[in-house]
């Protein structure tokens, strides 16, 4: 996805009802889970949980909820075994798909992923079908609301940090960093007294395709259903879609 369009929908999830929060932060909190029982519960010695409280923040997940997904991964009990699948696949047009999931049930999950994309104009592809067209990368937006800075300065305190290129909106200055300087550039820009409001490793396509207005529809309404299911964390793809106003 494009800056401006990745904006747009973290900004309408941010805004989303009640129960599209809810089951946001429920999937949060076994990312936390996970992460906490895989590397301890320290995020300064846990990028991985560190990253996961960050989405989180951004989320405006409460603490509360946070603390007890830690203190959960944190327990001796054995809890919850979750497998992290990534399926690939093809939309309406050819649009790469990447689903990223998180799951207890691997059957469960194919046969629900498998479905969806059946259903909605698309279909499953053999593991590097698409994943090719994807690469992993730092994405992080700061809001311009009470800032005081122009954006040639913001760019040269962006280079300066490390971060490898910026866009900017009426709403946001949005930065891409490679994905291994992404903690630095994070940490850098939050020193210089920067509000970080998303900062998170995501996965950008390589190139982006256009996709003919006749199949938009289809496309959204088929990363919608993915994006509701319980099992997925995070639906990626090579094509530019509207902004939902």
């Amino acid at each position: 996805m494009s800056g401006h369009n990745k904006w747009s929908k973290i900004k309408n999830k941010k805004g989303a009802t009640d129960a599209k929060r809810a089951k946001v932060f429920q999937k949060l909190s076994r990312e936390i889970y996970v992460a906490t029982k895989a590397g301890g519960p320290d995020p300064e010695a846990n990028p991985s949980l560190r990253l996961v409280m960050d989405k989180a923040k951004a989320a405006n997940m409460p603490n509360d909820n946070v603390n007890r997904a830690i203190e959960k991964g944190s327990s001796n009990n054995a809890g919850e075994n979750y497998d992290e699948i990534t399926y690939e696949g093809y939309g309406p047009g050819g649009i790469a798909i990447l689903v990223e999931t998180l799951t207890d049930n691997t059957n469960r999950t194919l046969t629900n992923v498998r479905t969806i994309f059946n259903k909605n104009g698309g279909s499953l592809a053999e593991t590097g079908a698409v994943s090719y067209m994807f690469e992993r990368q730092g994405y992080i937006a700061i809001e311009r609301e009470g800032l005081d800075i122009d954006e040639d300065e913001m760019l040269m305190n962006v280079i300066e940090a490390g971060g490898e290129d910026m866009t900017t909106s009426d709403e946001v200055f949005e930065i891409t960093t490679e994905a291994s300087e992404f903690t630095s550039v994070r940490d850098n820009l939050e020193e210089q007294g920067f509000k970080l409001a998303q900062a998170e490793i995501t996965m950008a396509a390589n190139v982006m395709v256009e996709l003919a207005e006749d199949k938009v529809s289809q496309l959204e309404n088929l990363i919608d259903l993915l994006e509701d299911d319980d099992d997925v964390q995070n639906v990626h793809y090579n094509t530019e879609l509207p902004d939902a106003e």
